[in-house]
């Protein structure tokens, strides 16, 4: 969403859940799972690599123009109606939260932060999505969901105050706020899409801001500089079409098919696989705190997926 983003997209997000007997459905729905993940996973090393190319308005402006401009496309070709008047405030919910918050504050977050830091940091989404939701829809978790959540936030907050020398620096706090404009679009988002497909919600949610996006690239492009490089211009296409466009469509196919608990296990690869390409791609050192702390926040995301089974 994600841009898949569009950094992670728990099953608070996901279309009604279904499923197929099917073997060869099966694998085929776990394959596009995965990749979605996978795509996911590349967002915060493709906005490093964006950022040699563009400033932070400007690269989240025109990621989100190019990525509505793919979107309204199969949107035409697929002949697909007009949402209902009643769905559109949902969607400026899901614009405002997946479209451009979470973009835009992960973006200035990585000006100063490893992708490493913030893969741990927004690692936490999925429980922060859960809680969302639970507020949302009125639900009550079990007791043992909100002890799982809370040690996964304590875990975060642990991380981000040591990586910090003991105070929250700027970029810890984008990232805390891209948690929750997140958290909210996806919330909101998971209950349109029991209504329409998902790929539908985030391809509308694209639409509805291009007035804003096409209006913010102009401005930007004009007042931050422009150096393009090999780097930067990969960057930016797979952050819009890879991560925003292209992970959500096979994310909802894969988890259509192989149904929500399957697909979300594939999910918690997610930043430890961002990890890694901030190693290998990004040529990054991790602190030894990096990887441990991800680790605990997956086992606290389990914890949460099977209690609220």
């Amino acid at each position: 969403m994600r841009a898949q983003n569009s950094a992670t997209l728990p099953d608070a997000i996901a279309v009604a859940e279904t499923g197929t007997d099917s073997a060869p459905a099966a694998r085929r729905g776990t394959l596009l799972a995965a990749l979605g993940v996978i795509a996911f996973s590349l967002t915060f090393p493709s906005t490093v690599w964006g950022l040699e190319s563009f400033g932070p308005w400007s690269l989240v402006a025109v990621r989100s123009v190019l990525a509505a401009v793919i979107a309204g496309a199969f949107l035409l070709v697929g002949r697909v109606p007009l949402p209902e008047r009643r769905h559109w405030a949902g969607l400026a919910v899901v614009a405002g939260g997946v479209v451009i918050g979470f973009p835009l504050l992960t973006t200035l977050a990585l000006k100063t932060s490893t992708t490493s830091h913030a893969a741990v940091v927004v690692g936490l989404l999925p429980l922060t999505t859960a809680t969302f939701a639970a507020v949302r829809t009125g639900r009550r978790p079990s007791r043992t969901f909100w002890i799982a959540a809370v040690a996964g936030a304590v875990v975060v907050l642990g991380f981000t105050l040591k990586e910090s020398g003991g105070a929250l620096s700027q970029g810890d706090l984008y990232l805390f706020g891209a948690l929750l404009v997140c958290a909210a679009g996806y919330t909101e988002g998971g209950r349109l899409a029991r209504l329409m497909p998902g790929w539908q919600v985030i391809g509308w949610a694209l639409v509805l801001c291009l007035p804003l996006t096409v209006a913010g690239s102009a401005v930007a492009l004009a007042y931050e500089p422009v150096h393009l490089t090999a780097h930067g211009v990969a960057g930016l296409l797979w952050v819009a079409a890879g991560s925003t466009f292209f992970g959500l469509y096979v994310w909802y196919r894969g988890m259509a098919a192989i149904g929500i608990p399957r697909a979300s296990q594939l999910q918690l690869a997610q930043p430890l696989l961002t990890l890694f390409w901030s190693v290998t791609v990004l040529g990054e050192r991790l602190s030894p705190a990096a990887p441990v702390a991800a680790g605990a926040v997956l086992v606290c995301i389990a914890v949460t997926q099977r209690a609220r089974s």
